[in-house]
């Protein structure tokens, strides 16, 4: 009996000791792994970049070579007509009563461009023309009397009857000038009077210009002017056709005076352009298509020499009145060496004495 109730104790009161036991373990073991988790995380080893020391930049080095080197100057232009004229009238205060063209029009010789409003004198001239004959008449029965007048009375007579000669001529040229006439076959290039407008003596109211005879022609600086002559090679840029070879055919002429060929001077009318202004150009072969005012641009070699020494002008160095170069030995070691130069570019530099081609120079 008392075995069984040993047995039977230590069934109940064990498994709950058991049981205590495996509560208590798990707890400690929570506790445990929430502990650990409080602690602060270990700082990551810091990953720090590679420094290396900065290199310095190495100076190029270039070969002396020879090549052809050249000097040119440069301008833009245009394509022009070699002859080109402003059209006026010589009247002064009489208003436009028709324009018939237009720029751009095609026009032969002797066509009709303008005509004025000469209605009025058109009447005159009807008038003196009537007059004129009464005078023929008195003058021919003056000459049937010549000798039965005086001498003084018979020059004054005649005296006067020129006089209207001369005054109804004057005035048919009048009437005629008020129709303007194309002087030659061209192309109308502009047109400043309109219908109706009044019209100012030798102000220019139309241009005419021979596109058969077109020439390149381009305006250089004065100082350009000095290095440039007659037979020069150029190279022709036209926009939008291509580049073409020529030389120069005429130069500008230089004249101390704007005034208009009628020797009339007109400060408020601008300077007529001019063919006279600008270098003119031939070209080899003239291309297809082109048209009057085409813009374009002109390069002429002032100076060329073949198997030049040349070194690109960064190379080139001075000190003072001293100019040299640093030569690259075959060791490389660099020696500083004076040098002569001739002509240079904005790119490459001759020289003409100091270095030989297959050398090497320092550039900067």
């Amino acid at each position: 009996m008392f075995t069984k109730w040993w047995m039977a104790n230590l069934s109940g009161k064990g498994g709950r000791v058991v049981r205590l036991a495996g509560i208590l373990t798990l707890s400690l073991t929570l506790v445990a792994a929430s502990g650990c988790a409080l602690l602060p995380d270990e700082e990551a080893e810091e990953d720090l970049p590679v420094i290396t020391p900065p290199t310095i930049s190495k100076k190029p080095e270039y070969e002396v070579r020879t090549e052809t080197i050249e000097l040119n100057v440069s301008a833009v232009g245009k394509i022009m007509s070699q002859r080109e004229e402003p059209l006026f009238f010589t009247e002064d205060n009489l208003h436009v009563k028709e324009v018939l063209v237009k720029a751009g029009d095609n026009v032969k010789q002797g066509d009709v461009l303008i005509q004025l409003d000469v209605e009025d004198m058109q009447k005159d001239l009807r008038k003196k023309r009537l007059e004129f004959r009464k005078q023929e008449i008195a003058m021919k029965e003056l000459l049937r009397t010549k000798d039965e007048k005086e001498p003084i009375e018979f020059e004054e007579a005649s005296i006067v009857f020129e006089e209207q000669r001369q005054d109804l001529a004057d005035l048919e040229k009048t009437i005629a000038d008020g129709t303007l006439k194309a002087p030659f076959s061209g192309t109308i290039v502009s047109i400043a009077a309109q219908k109706g407008g009044s019209i100012k003596s030798y102000d220019t109211v139309a241009v005419l210009s021979d596109t058969s005879s077109l020439v390149v022609a381009a305006s250089f600086a004065k100082e350009d002017l000095t290095k440039i002559a007659v037979g020069m090679n150029a190279k022709v840029d036209i926009n939008a056709s291509g580049v073409y070879e020529g030389k120069v055919k005429v130069m500008p002429v230089s004249t101390g005076s704007d005034n208009n060929d009628n020797g009339n001077s007109n400060p408020n009318q601008p300077d007529k352009d001019s063919i006279d202004k600008y270098v003119i150009v031939e070209l080899a072969k003239w291309p297809e298509g082109i048209e009057r005012g085409r813009p374009l641009s002109v390069s002429i070699v002032t100076e060329r020499k073949e198997n030049a020494v040349l070194i690109p002008a960064s190379a080139l160095r001075t000190i003072g009145s001293r100019t040299y170069v640093q030569v690259v030995e075959s060791d490389g070691a660099k020696r500083e060496v004076d040098v002569e130069v001739g002509l240079q570019t904005s790119t490459d530099v001759e020289i003409v004495k100091g270095l030989t081609p297959g050398q090497k120079v320092v550039g900067r």
